[in-house]
């Protein structure tokens, strides 16, 4: 039997976005993914902030008010570093890993973990530090204190879904997906970062 189409008009709003979403990433693949990337993550920087301010009232704490300067940041690093970058990255990774080359699942994968990985993080620490307008002591110290544990962690949460993400999901939508995983991630980072 088949199947009746619906006008776009008549489809649910998440359809519809999802269609706009399409047509704009393949219009303007670069600056869709970074504006989705400056979004989430600023959505990532304050769901840290609310589970922070959440646990600070269950202990009785005062709970400050929402860093709006934080979420800001967050969203500028997403906007101009995680998407260009990422967009980039897995676009290169399909010329230098082509699916024809029998390795490429785990080449890819090694690729992401053991270079773009400890690379992104540190340049998340650096271009944070600039955002905050801290010294390079300030750097220092937050790179000995906190750097080694957030790539371990990185290493941890982020291994399975890159290996879904570098393999399976089409090039198109990979930073999407790590966006979409990033959101709690980055929900991580600005705590650790404290």
């Amino acid at each position: 039997m088949p199947v009746q189409s619906l006008p776009v008009r008549d489809a649910s709003i998440h359809f519809r976005l999802l269609q706009q979403y399409l047509v704009l990433l393949k219009k303007y693949p670069i600056l869709t993914k970074s504006v989705t990337s400056g979004i989430l993550s600023a959505l990532g920087n304050l769901l840290s902030q609310i589970l922070e301010a959440r646990k600070k009232a269950t202990n009785g704490a005062l709970v400050s008010e929402i860093d709006s300067a934080g979420a800001t940041r967050y969203a500028i690093y997403g906007l101009f570093i995680t998407g260009p970058v990422s967009h980039y990255f897995y676009q290169l990774m399909e010329v230098w890993m082509p699916t024809t080359d029998p390795y490429c699942i785990v080449k890819r994968l090694l690729l992401d973990r053991l270079l773009f990985a400890p690379g992104f993080l540190l340049l998340f620490y650096f271009v944070m530090n600039i955002l905050e307008a801290k010294g390079w002591e300030d750097f220092e110290k937050k790179m000995r204190r906190s750097y080694w544990t957030a790539l371990k962690m990185n290493w941890k949460v982020w291994t399975p879904f890159q290996f879904i993400n570098v393999n399976f999901v089409p090039v198109q939508f990979r930073v999407l997906f790590a966006n979409m995983i990033a959101l709690f991630w980055y929900a991580y980072l600005a705590s650790v970062r404290k």
